[in-house]
């Protein structure tokens, strides 16, 4: 069972923490995709790299990341989303960044944020019953901390949509300026997106825009490329 707090200051600043990009997850080394629409001129500016931002929120973040956490929050079994998530993620290097990821942070748990359910997650992904996939690591810190699913959500989402800007700004490239307009932005976006994980059912899990996924799996072929994924 998760912890309750007595109030919000006991589990916001292990939530800033959590999510901090100096967290050593290794974020810093995937584009998720972007960088196939960057090689193929499609993104290229700040305009165009917060279409592809916005798009990959709605849909990449919305209907895998998010549903799984708010699945697991609702208490459906950790095994069984974690397969799920590896049946859902096609694209070859979008899932071991999933796995790797989430090992890392699974890793980094263990040491800072200790819980029964942490230690259950590891056994499992140790054992081979499970990947070790970084939303539902993510999930299971939170959950264990006390923090709400909403607030849960929303963390998430930023921080992720923060590392893709981070790696953009790099990647285009755009100036630190810039990235911090399309942070402001993408806020919008995040805030609808938990509206939108909490609206979704089963049904709706992995409905994710074919064109994200077939870009995602020309990464694996790019010529030259700064990220993994």
């Amino acid at each position: 069972m998760p912890n309750t707090p007595t109030s919000p200051a006991s589990y916001q600043l292990a939530l800033q923490q959590l999510c901090d990009s100096a967290l050593p997850t290794g974020a810093f080394a995937h584009s998720l995709g972007f960088e196939s629409y960057i090689d193929r001129g499609l993104v290229h500016d700040e305009q165009s790299f917060g279409v592809w931002l916005s798009a990959f929120v709605g849909q990449q973040l919305s209907y895998s990341d998010a549903l799984a956490i708010r699945f697991l929050y609702e208490g459906a079994p950790l095994s069984e989303l974690d397969s799920l998530l590896t049946a859902q993620l096609l694209p070859r290097q979008l899932r071991e960044a999933s796995i790797k990821m989430g090992t890392r942070l699974l890793e980094i748990g263990a040491e800072i944020f200790p819980s029964p359910e942490l230690a259950e997650y590891r056994e499992l992904v140790g054992s081979g019953r499970a990947a070790g996939h970084q939303p539902l690591a993510f999930a299971v810190v939170a959950r264990s901390l006390g923090v709400p699913l909403p607030e849960a959500l929303a963390a998430y989402l930023f921080a992720a949509v923060t590392s893709l800007t981070q790696n953009a700004v790099r990647a285009i490239p755009l100036g630190q300026n810039a990235g911090q307009r399309l942070l402001r932005k993408a806020a919008g976006d995040v805030a609808a997106a938990v509206g939108r994980a909490g609206s979704l059912d089963r049904s709706d899990f992995g409905a994710v825009s074919p064109g994200l996924e077939i870009s995602q799996m020309r990464h694996e072929r790019q010529r030259a490329r700064m990220f993994m994924s």
